[in-house]
C-alpha cells in the first residue's frame, strides 16, 4: 500500500482523537510547568530564610526583625521603653531597671563591645578577667610552701603547717561611664545603624579609661594599677611587691651591653610562669628596643608577619599598652610576665544605658555605665625593669 493510500485509509474520527490528545497534553504540559516554578519559588524563599536565620545580621532592616533588636532601636532612636517592657526578660535578656536608672543592654549589643575592649590595646586582653554577681571578687593566693612532703609508712605526713601563707585579695568593683553624644537628626536617619554605632563608642572610652586605670590607677573609685605600688628590687622584695631589676644605666640601657639586662629579666621570672609570659611596653620603648641585637649582631626582635600574630622579643609575645611610662630616668617602662596569672580583672556582665534627650539638645546623649575592678594577684607572676642606676 502506498503512503497516499495509508494516509487516505486513516479515519477522520482516528485524526480527531489524536488532535484532542495532543492538545490536552500540551495543557497538561503548561500545568505542569506552572506548578513547578510555583514550587521553585516557594524552595528559593524558604531557602533565603533559612541562610537569614544562619548567618550574622549585617543591616539594620535584618536586626529589626529580631524582637529585641527592634527594642533597642526604639529606645535609642526616639526613648521608647513600650517594646522593651512587653519582651520576655529570661529569653530576651533585655529590661528597664527604674530603680537604678535606664536599661540593661541585650547580650547582643553587650557582646559588641567586649569584643572591641578585649582586642585593644589594654592590659585586659592578656590578664585574667572573671565577671561576678557581687560588688567585690576575692582571690585566695597561697604564699606557702605546704601541699606536698615525702613520708614513710609509720611517720607523720612531715608537712609543716606553719608554712602556709593564704592570702585574701579583695577585688571592689567600681562603676565606669561613657557619655557618647548624637544629634537626633542622625538617630532619626533609617540608613544609620544605631546599635553599631553606640556599641563602638561606647567601647573606645571605655576602653581608654579601663586601659589607664589598669597600669595607674590608684584604686579610690579606680582598680589598683600595676604600676600603683612602688616596686623593689627583686632579691629583697615583700610578697605583696613587684619586683625589678635596673638597667644600670639611668634613662637607658646599658650603652656596652644593652640587651644582656633584658636576659636577665627573663631568667628572673619564675620557670613555671615564662611559659605564658609576653612582655608590656608602649611604642615608644618598642621602638627602642626593636634596634637592640645580641652578641652575634642578631635583632632581639622579630616581626609577627602572619595575620593576628604579635610581634616577639626574644621569642615572647610583645603587648603594646600606650600607657606604660616612656622610657625615662628610674622609670618602670617594660614589664615582662604571665598576666593571666599576675593580674585580675572583675567586673559584672551587665551594661547599663540611660537615654538623656534633654542636657544637651539638640543632641541626644546616652550614659553607658558598667562595674568593673582590677588589681595584681600574683607578685611572682610579673617582673619589672629599671631604667634606672639602682
Amino acid at each position: 500500500m502506498t503512503e497516499l493510500e495509508t494516509q487516505s485509509a486513516v479515519s477522520p474520527e482516528a485524526k480527531s482523537a489524536a488532535q484532542e490528545f495532543l492538545s490536552d497534553f500540551k495543557g497538561f504540559k503548561q500545568e505542569v510547568t506552572k506548578r513547578m516554578s510555583e514550587l521553585n519559588t516557594r524552595v528559593e524563599h524558604i531557602d533565603r530564610k533559612s541562610v537569614e536565620t544562619r548567618r550574622p545580621m549585617l543591616t539594620t532592616a535584618a536586626a529589626e526583625r529580631q524582637p529585641h533588636q527592634k527594642a533597642i532601636n526604639a529606645y535609642i532612636r526616639r526613648g521608647d521603653e513600650d517594646l522593651m517592657k512587653a519582651l520576655d526578660i529570661d529569653t530576651k535578656g533585655i529590661t528597664t531597671v527604674a530603680a537604678e536608672g535606664g536599661l540593661l543592654i541585650d547580650p547582643q549589643t553587650a557582646s559588641m563591645v567586649e569584643h572591641v575592649l578585649r582586642s585593644g590595646a589594654s592590659l585586659r586582653a592578656i590578664s585574667n578577667v572573671v565577671q561576678v554577681d557581687a560588688g567585690a571578687y576575692d582571690v585566695l593566693i597561697d604564699r606557702g610552701d605546704i601541699g606536698a612532703g615525702w613520708i614513710a609508712e609509720t611517720s607523720t605526713t612531715g608537712i609543716d603547717a606553719d608554712s602556709s601563707a593564704i592570702v585574701r585579695i579583695s577585688i571592689p568593683l567600681h562603676e565606669l561611664s561613657a557619655q557618647p553624644m548624637a544629634s537626633q537628626r542622625i538617630l532619626d536617619d533609617a540608613a544609620f545603624d544605631v546599635e553599631a554605632w553606640l556599641a563602638e563608642r561606647i567601647a573606645e572610652r571605655f576602653l581608654r579609661a579601663e586601659s589607664e586605670a589598669f597600669i595607674n590607677g590608684d584604686g579610690v573609685n579606680k582598680p589598683v594599677g600595676l604600676l600603683f605600688r612602688a616596686p623593689a628590687a627583686n632579691a629583697t622584695k615583700d610578697a605583696d611587691e613587684l619586683g625589678y631589676i635596673a638597667t644600670g644605666t639611668s634613662g637607658g640601657f646599658d650603652p656596652n651591653d644593652p640587651a644582656d639586662v633584658l636576659v636577665e629579666l627573663v631568667y628572673t621570672l619564675g620557670a613555671q610562669y615564662r611559659a605564658n609570659a609576653s612582655w608590656v611596653m608602649n611604642s615608644k620603648t618598642a621602638g627602642e628596643i626593636r634596634a637592640l641585637k645580641d652578641s652575634q649582631g642578631r635583632f632581639l626582635w622579630n616581626e609577627g608577619f602572619a595575620a593576628d600574630q604579635p610581634a616577639r622579643l626574644m621569642g615572647y609575645p610583645v603587648h603594646v599598652v600606650e600607657e606604660m611610662p616612656d622610657i625615662a630616668a628610674d622609670s618602670f617602662s617594660l614589664a615582662f610576665g604571665d598576666f593571666t596569672r599576675g593580674y585580675t580583672i572583675a567586673e559584672r556582665p551587665d551594661l547599663r544605658l540611660l537615654r538623656d534627650p534633654f542636657s544637651a539638645r539638640p543632641n541626644v546623649v546616652f550614659f553607658a555605665t558598667k562595674r568593673v575592678g582590677g588589681d595584681v594577684t600574683d607578685f611572682e607572676a610579673i617582673k619589672l625593669l629599671k631604667f634606672g642606676a639602682s
